[in-house]
């Protein structure tokens, strides 16, 4: 009898064990699912998302192909002007996460503005023209450049952050997220030095955590939108490609507003490519 009763205390301690293990699979599972469902973030209506890259004059040695990321400082203030005078109101990322996940109302005729690359000129250029107009922007900073020459420094990110406008994660050193590995030695390991270092360096610099983040060069393929969720992303930017279906807010879009384009292309271009 002593026996029997031991070995029923005994398969109810290793059901005990077993139920603990299947609910913490469980939270482990939804904690890395989708907010909601795919097919409903595609229903909703896209918004209108713009990528800068340097906003400077073009100079003689800049090939045909870079003047399409280098927008000319009068170009771009006429480009924010026409916004403004259009009526355009500029959101943020959890505004959008928001809206795309649950509906949330946005503003009239919503519009993001995204800086990627840390380029000083988004600083001295991009910023006190975006105030001009009560506009707010996403800047979206690679760690590597940080206080270099031509590049801003830890205190002017923090400044941006301090005024409204949103931080977020661009990797280190801008490498390609398709081909991180992973490695037993963290040191050698891509996804610690070029997100997990980098999102911690910006927490340390905004005092605010890291939600979203910019593909280097627009690059991404499926099997990293999971990993990108393990590290903490709730969305994720690309540039014109289409979104993955199966996961759209790890692949929303945005366009480039080409230095080669004139305030008319740039507003037709808004309607048509969302």
């Amino acid at each position: 009898m002593p026996n029997k009763i031991l070995n029923t205390r005994s398969s109810y301690t290793m059901l005990k064990r077993l139920f603990f293990l299947t609910v913490l699979c469980f939270f482990c599972l939804v904690s890395n699912a989708q907010p909601v469902s795919p097919a409903t973030v595609m229903a909703r209506k896209q918004v209108p998302i713009v990528c800068y890259h340097q906003i400077r004059d073009w100079r003689p040695k800049d090939s045909k192909t870079s003047k399409d990321y280098i927008i000319p400082i009068a170009s771009f203030k006429a480009h924010l002007k026409m916004l403004a005078d259009s009526g355009y109101h500029t959101i943020l990322p959890d505004q959008l996460y928001e809206y795309l996940t649950k509906g949330t109302a946005l503003p009239s005729k919503p519009i993001m503005l995204t800086y990627d690359d840390t380029d000083l000129d988004q600083f001295e250029v991009a910023r006190p023209e975006m105030k001009k107009y009560g506009f707010k922007g996403v800047f979206f900073i690679m760690t590597v450049s940080l206080g270099r020459p031509h590049y801003m420094t830890g205190a002017q990110v923090k400044q941006l952050s301090d005024e409204g406008n949103v931080i977020e994660s661009h990797t280190w050193d801008h490498h390609r997220v398709d081909r991180y590995k992973h490695d037993p030695n963290p040191k050698k390991d891509d996804w610690v030095i070029q997100i997990d270092k980098p999102t911690k360096k910006l927490e340390e610099i905004t005092g605010k955590k890291m939600d979203y983040f910019a593909y280097p060069f627009g690059v991404w393929k499926r099997p990293v939108l999971s990993e990108l969720r393990k590290h903490g992303f709730k969305m994720a930017f690309q540039l014109a490609d289409k979104r993955d279906e199966t996961d759209p807010l790890m692949t929303v879009r945005r366009i480039l507003d080409s230095g080669y384009w004139t305030t008319k292309t740039f507003s037709n271009s808004l309607r048509h490519s969302f």
